[in-house]
């Protein structure tokens, strides 16, 4: 007799078709065989219809009883049936051999149009991301490394008391230094600065060049050379979504020492403690610089005290045209003494723009821009 049948174990099933059962036997003894095909959904050609539990033999990357699930290294394309025209294999994920496993995301599939879904999982080698494509924080990429290799991300070697952290740029390896520290791992006094004996500021201006915001020489907003020159009000600030918009960058941050770079320019050191906008260059929380226009302070058009908590709203441009871009806050930015009630409404106005609320309302590139 020819039927189909379900074949079942405690923890698995697999689907027979087409089965043949035989009675027969001798000197009383009956005797029963059982035949079959069983269903794998076009992924094997052979199957132990007789295991318990029965199996089929997987092909194209896929796995389970009836081949009905991808290998968990083959997660980059949903799972389909075989068909006669099309075998339909699970692709493997991009890993780039961090990573052994990944799961396949429908949503992300769907935005690549079709083409990768899979999400790596539990990368090694200090590695991290989809793809275990660049490295953990705390680690940079080694460039005389191929990306596969185990040896891709190095640890940063940051001083303890040089560095503002253990964090160093992920592409050189640059550790980010105190006010007045230099070198690769933040491990010695840059020109100008001698080492002293304060873990907070372990390098020190040389007594005989120092300055600080406090003594600087405020002119009156009256001085011819200061009138129409501050162009922002400094003392408040109606936070629209507009006008959030259009900031390079906004941070609460806490103003922690500044020096004197050269005759135009003063330049702070920061800790930034949250971050509500940025645009044209990556800020992260922590030890950041800032550069501000003697001009500037001169006016009175930015009035900054050492220790203090700060609003910080302004631009990203360079010093110097050579030098790479640099925090800037000049007479079109503002720095308000933090209040705690600003928190909330800051990170209402971030979601708006992250659901597209900027569209339109950004500024012009800074070629463009009013000087």
């Amino acid at each position: 007799t020819d039927y189909g049948t379900v074949f079942s174990s405690k923890q698995a099933w697999v689907v027979a078709s087409h089965l043949r059962v035989e009675f027969g036997g001798q000197a009383g003894l009956a005797a029963t065989g059982v035949r079959g095909r069983c269903q794998c959904h076009g992924h094997a050609a052979q199957c132990a219809a007789q295991a318990r539990p029965p199996r089929c033999r997987c092909r194209h990357h896929t796995t389970g009883p009836g081949c009905e699930s991808c290998r968990p290294s083959h997660q980059d394309w949903p799972w389909r049936p075989a068909t006669p025209r099309h075998p339909h294999p699970c692709l493997p994920c991009s890993c780039n051999q961090h990573a052994r496993r990944c799961r396949f995301n429908s949503e992300l599939f769907r935005l690549s149009g079709g083409h990768s879904g899979g999400v790596c999982e539990r990368c090694r080698h200090h590695t991290a991301g989809r793809h275990c494509h660049y490295c953990q924080p705390g680690f940079w990429r080694d460039p005389s490394q191929p990306i596969t290799s185990p040896k891709a991300c190095r640890a940063c070697q940051c001083h303890p008391i040089g560095a503002t952290g253990g964090m160093c740029n992920q592409t050189s390896g640059q550790c980010f230094c105190k006010l007045g520290v230099t070198g690769l791992t933040c491990n010695r006094c840059g020109p100008g600065y001698q080492q002293s004996h304060s873990p907070s500021m372990p390098c020190q201006r040389i007594p005989e060049v120092t300055t600080t915001l406090a003594t600087t020489p405020i002119a009156s907003r009256s001085d011819p050379q200061c009138q129409n020159y501050c162009n922002v009000s400094d003392t408040s600030v109606h936070m629209s979504l507009q006008r959030f918009c259009q900031q390079d960058y906004i941070l609460r941050a806490q103003v922690l020492a500044s020096e004197a770079a050269g005759s135009e320019w003063w330049r702070l050191a920061l800790r930034v403690q949250a971050v509500y906008k940025q645009r044209a260059r990556p800020v992260r929380r922590g030890g950041q610089e800032a550069w501000v226009p003697h001009a500037d302070l001169a006016c009175g058009c930015l009035r900054i005290r050492p220790g203090t908590d700060y609003l910080l709203l302004g631009a990203t441009s360079a010093p110097d045209p050579t030098a790479p871009a640099h925090l800037v806050l000049d007479r079109r930015s503002l720095a308000l003494p933090w209040r705690l009630r600003w928190s909330r409404p800051l990170r209402r106005l971030q979601q708006q723009e992250l659901e597209g609320g900027c569209q339109g309302l950004r500024p012009p590139p800074p070629s463009q821009r009013p000087q």
